[in-house]
């Protein structure tokens, strides 16, 4: 049994659909981890000032994990190990050895500086906590947590290796074990320690995002080795295309640092409301958009490197026709049933109805902007490939500095004019809801993300003429079919509320189920009437298994 295990574990996958469903559904079995985390927080303290420490805690380490740790990501170092290791496996041997040792002393030293510095740090950037009661606690957790992004930064330097090798099963298991770490926290630590508890479960959960990859890379000789004197040269050259990358990175996370820094001024909850709605819509995204672009990436770099342009624009085509087309009917499903899925995922405990509905509101506007952030994914994964990082850096300073803009101008708009307050909460049926102003930023975030969206593919288009065209056909076949999955969904809904009262959690689940496989339905119906081609080509590669065939992808080509 154990052997079958790790047997399946070493497997390559070499169809790009295999690859992406493979990743999909163990994306899947981590967010449905990361729900039960998140369910567990919300029942045991709802969104209050308890749960705004906690997620305030993540803001500086994972921060120093975009800044730092993003030099070694594998949409980095996937390129270089494959050059190097085709070319000479010893040389290339070496070099995972000095790009190791250069970022160990350089992801310590920055953590313990951040140490010592976090009061000045949190003062400044969340200043909602300056002068308040829970700044002691605040600083304490997230020194605490200053060890996630050590690990975290040793396991994307890893996974680099696993991806090389294509080895997604390991990959993919990874965040599974670092949610299965903070459930532990949750469970038997916090318990005993408070607060503190649950920090070292995330802790936990970091070091085992690590460990999983460890075993396959000692059985390919290839784990990295503290190795000196560093050979400076390798890591400029790493540094050189990986800086544009972290900037990259580290816009969008400064301006979503910057919403949390504006929730931080807002009524208590605000911050809690603000990540559980984001988390929530992180579930598809991770399902459809890491999953594809992740999938894809190594066969990209592999296109660009043997100068094989048509079959690198084929793959993008392929990878983004099937983003569009689960992307879409995602995003109505949820806009139609969220209060639906939040409740029956976080209601219970100190979460209530209140709280329900704010978040449904929240993870509403931040659901519309799920295909343009899965698609963004993939556009940036194809320039790394290519190694042009400038492109996507540009982009995604201006939508961050978009979404920051938008964020401040929509928070003062929200109190200066009140009509603006009505339209909102009107609109997402929260009127007279404590805390309404939080819906501000979920907005500010979605109209970035549609921007840079735009961005992306036009500057795309421009250097791979012929890539909008059978993306377009998808998202119109999608969308309709979408709209009319949506008003049966609607209408489902209403005739089940009639003997399924929104009184008991179960009817509460109930009824999104059943209204939910009822649009599903009506969609499939549409969409085969539409020869849809996606569709099809999911029904294929669905009946095949993922790790002995290839039946989709046009490159069947290994490593």
């Amino acid at each position: 049994m154990v052997k079958k295990f790790f047997t399946m574990m070493n497997q390559e996958i070499r169809g790009l659909h295999e690859a992406a469903y493979l990743l999909a559904f163990f994306a899947f079995m981590s967010q449905i981890l990361a729900l039960v985390r998140d369910k567990l927080l919300a029942f045991n303290f709802g969104a209050g000032h308890t749960l705004d420490i906690y997620y305030a805690a993540f803001r500086i380490p994972d921060l120093i994990f975009v800044s730092i740790a993003s030099i070694v990501s594998a949409s980095v170092l996937v390129p270089f190990f494959i050059d190097r290791f085709e070319n000479d496996s010893d040389k290339g041997r070496k070099f995972i050895d000095s790009i190791f040792s250069g970022f160990f002393l350089v992801i310590i030293g920055v953590s313990i500086i951040a140490f010592f510095i976090l009061p000045w740090l949190i003062k400044i950037l969340l200043p909602g906590f300056a002068d308040s009661s829970f700044l002691p606690e605040l600083i304490k957790a997230s020194r605490i947590l200053l060890l996630s992004p050590i690990f975290l930064g040793l396991s994307n330097f890893l996974s680099s290796i696993t991806q090389m090798h294509k080895r997604f099963l390991i990959y993919a298991l990874s965040p599974i074990m670092y949610n299965f770490g903070i459930i532990i926290g949750i469970l038997f630590l916090y318990p005993i320690f408070g607060l503190y508890g649950l920090m070292v479960g995330v802790v936990i959960g970091a070091f085992l995002h690590m460990g999983i990859q460890i075993p396959f890379i000692l059985i390919k000789s290839t784990f990295p080795k503290l190795n000196f004197p560093i050979q400076w040269h390798a890591i400029k050259k790493v540094v050189f295309v990986s800086l544009p990358r972290t900037l990259t990175l580290s816009a969008n996370q400064l301006a979503s640092f910057f919403l949390v820094a504006l929730a931080s001024l807002m009524s208590g909850g605000s911050i809690s409301v603000f990540n559980l709605a984001l988390n929530l819509q992180s579930v598809p995204l991770s399902i459809v958009g890491v999953s594809y672009s992740s999938a894809v990436f190594p066969t990209l770099s592999r296109f660009f490197v043997e100068k094989r342009r048509s079959d690198f624009l084929k793959q993008m085509i392929d990878s983004a026709r099937h983003i569009v087309f689960w992307s879409i009917p995602i995003t109505v499903l949820f806009v139609v049933l969220r209060a639906q899925i939040v409740r029956t995922i976080y209601g219970a405990g100190q979460f209530d109805w209140a709280d329900t509905r704010l978040t449904a509101a929240t993870l509403a506007l931040f659901i519309v902007s799920v295909m343009g952030q899965s698609l963004i994914l993939l556009f940036v994964r194809a320039y790394y490939a290519e190694g042009k990082t400038k492109k996507p850096l540009v982009i995604n300073i201006i939508s961050g500095l978009i979404i920051a803009t938008l964020g401040y101008v929509f928070t003062k708009a929200f109190f200066a004019f009140p009509l603006l307050a009505y339209f909102l909460e009107d609109l997402l049926k929260v009127s007279g809801q404590i805390g309404t102003s939080v819906l501000v930023l979920p907005l500010a975030y979605s109209i970035g993300v549609l921007f840079n969206t735009y961005l992306h593919w036009h500057m795309f288009e421009k250097d791979y003429p012929g890539f909008t065209k059978p993306v377009m056909a998808t998202l119109f076949q999608s969308f309709s079919a979408s709209i009319i999955m949506g008003y049966a969904t609607f209408v489902a809904l209403r005739f089940f509320n009639t003997f399924l009262p929104l009184t008991k959690g179960i009817n509460v689940f109930l009824q999104g189920f059943f209204a939910g496989i009822v649009g599903i339905i009506v969609a499939i119906i549409v969409l085969v009437l539409l020869k849809n081609r996606e569709i099809k080509e999911v029904w294929t590669t669905l009946h095949h298994k993922f790790w002995k065939s290839n039946v989709v992808v046009p490159d069947q080509e290994t490593l």
